[in-house]
């Protein structure tokens, strides 16, 4: 099995981890203070993973260039923005719509590989990013009164449009990411991941930290009140991020975001084994299409 995807599997468990406590923040804290703790309490252990790779491994620091410089920073903002957008969409009534969209991150991060880096994705893995999304789609929207075609229909609601501009954003920030991550050209790909992730991140903390202290200071001692969960989401976060970064180094960003679906194949396992809750008709067809959609994407690898 090739290293991209057992790197993958890892950072999809990783992320359901951090997404579950970070669900559990939005409700002792702003829509802002969620999205900084991601970033914020992640910095320390992204620079752990350099430090590691560079003084324990003895692997060389990449030098940073103009283009990586340029990749990174079109991530960074990009991710911190998608990021606010997906914590957002809890506060609306109906968000499962929203939560639908922003599941198209692999297929517009297919559009993006090719915009921006030249990437033309094989006719297998658009197959399999296509079978996989709409997977998810149909398990976003298994618990609300319409059906998949409403949620066609439903495109132009507020909530669709903020789960789609989500969507865009994480598939920019993905290419973006894979931009700098090559642009390093060495010395290998853990080194590049981890130096993109260290400098990505320390980025996002001083600009969410400048807007904090300017326009919503109130978060501060709410964050501060929450270190421990903080910590967790951080430590959980770099982590997944560290583990999407190698992966996206060895492999274009949609194909690896696509094998990432199996994340929501974690959310079920623990739903059905641990909380002992029934899933419904609409959650197994989607389950099954994820699935699908991966086996498709492995073998035609």
């Amino acid at each position: 099995m090739e290293p991209w995807i057992v790197i993958t599997i890892a950072a999809a468990f990783l992320q359901n981890l951090r997404s579950a406590v970070q669900k559990h923040l939005k409700s002792v804290m702003g829509t802002t203070g969620a999205t900084f703790v991601r970033f914020g309490f992640g910095l320390p252990f992204a620079l752990l993973f350099v430090g590691g790779l560079h003084f324990g491994a003895g692997y060389p620091l990449p030098s940073p260039n103009a283009r990586f410089l340029g990749w990174a920073t079109v991530g960074g903002l990009t991710q911190i923005a998608a990021t606010f957008l997906l914590i957002h969409l809890f506060s609306f009534r109906n968000f499962a719509v929203g939560t639908a969209y922003s599941r198209t991150e692999p297929a517009q991060a297919a559009l993006f590989g090719l915009l921006f880096l030249g990437e033309k994705a094989t006719a297998g893995a658009i197959a399999a990013i296509a079978i996989s999304v709409f997977g998810v789609m149909l398990i976003s929207v298994a618990h609300i009164a319409f059906g998949w075609r409403a949620l066609v229909t439903s495109v132009f609601t507020r909530n669709a449009l903020v789960g789609l501009a989500s969507g865009t954003l994480f598939g920019v920030s993905a290419v973006a990411y894979r931009g700098a991550s090559l642009a390093l050209a060495g010395p290998n790909f853990m080194m590049q991941a981890a130096t993109t992730l260290a400098v990505v991140i320390t980025l996002q903390t001083v600009l969410m930290l400048v807007w904090m202290l300017w326009r919503e200071p109130g978060e501060l001692p709410r964050i501060a009140a929450a270190w421990k969960l903080s910590l967790l989401t951080g430590a959980a976060g770099a982590s997944a991020s560290f583990g999407w970064f190698m992966a996206m180094t060895l492999q274009q960003a949609a194909v690896v975001k696509s094998l990432g679906q199996i994340e929501m194949l974690f959310t079920f396992a623990a739903t059905v084994f641990f909380f002992r809750e029934r899933i419904n008709r609409l959650e197994v067809a989607g389950c099954l299409l994820i699935v699908g959609g991966i086996l498709v994407l492995i073998a035609t690898r």
